[in-house]
Formats: structure tokens, sequence, C-alpha cells
């Protein structure tokens, strides 16, 4: 059986796959809870506002923070893919790369700066 190349995990074009892949993975194991959390309503008023005086902790502020991340991850890396499949360009764009990244990044520090104040 063939290895892959290890020289190929150091690409940045490998480990902008395995963000996208984890970010959509995180994603799709955040959706259970927020259907949880939904369904909290259907329960009445008095569920509901439990439920929301538990979200007002520290805990979940941080990972309202990881899903807005997570969420501008998963957007700019799909964007990304759409420009290198559908763009006239072809190829790696490592400008690219970095823009998703920097994208993301931009956007967790506003969501951060946003729970602070």
């Amino acid at each position: 059986m063939r290895r892959p190349d290890a020289r190929a995990h150091a690409h940045p074009a490998w480990w902008a796959y395995l963000l996208h892949r984890l970010s959509g993975l995180g994603l799709a194991l955040f959706l259970p809870l927020h259907f949880w959390a939904l369904s909290q309503a259907l329960h009445g008023a008095a569920a509901l506002d439990g439920f929301l005086q538990l979200a007002d902790q520290g805990l979940f502020k941080f990972g309202e923070w990881g899903l807005v991340v997570l969420l501008s991850l998963h957007m700019m890396g799909g964007v990304r893919l759409l420009l290198i499949e559908l763009g006239p360009a072809s190829g790696l764009r490592k400008n690219w790369i970095a823009g998703a990244a920097g994208f993301a990044m931009a956007t967790g520090l506003a969501f951060a700066l946003s729970l602070l104040s």
C-alpha cells in the first residue's frame, strides 16, 4: 500500500482542508444541542427562562464565540472552494487561504469584543 507523502501535511491547502472539515464537523455536532435549546420554548416560558439563565454564564459565552469562529471558518472555506471550482483561475491560491483565515479571525475578534461590552 502506498503511503501519502508527509510533506503534503505542511502545505497550506491541506491545513485549509483540515480546518474546513473540522469546522463542518463541529457545526454538525452543535446542531442537536441547538435543537434541544429551541425545544425549551415548547415546554413553556419557565423552561426557556431557565435555559437562558444557564446560557448567560461565561462558559456558554465562550462556546458562542467558538461557534461564531467555526461558522466564519466554514463559510470562508466554502467560498474559497467555490472560487477555485467556479472561478476563472485554477489551482491553489494561498492569498485566498490567508483571506479566509483573516476574515474568520476578524469575525471572532469582533464577536469577542461585543461580548465584553
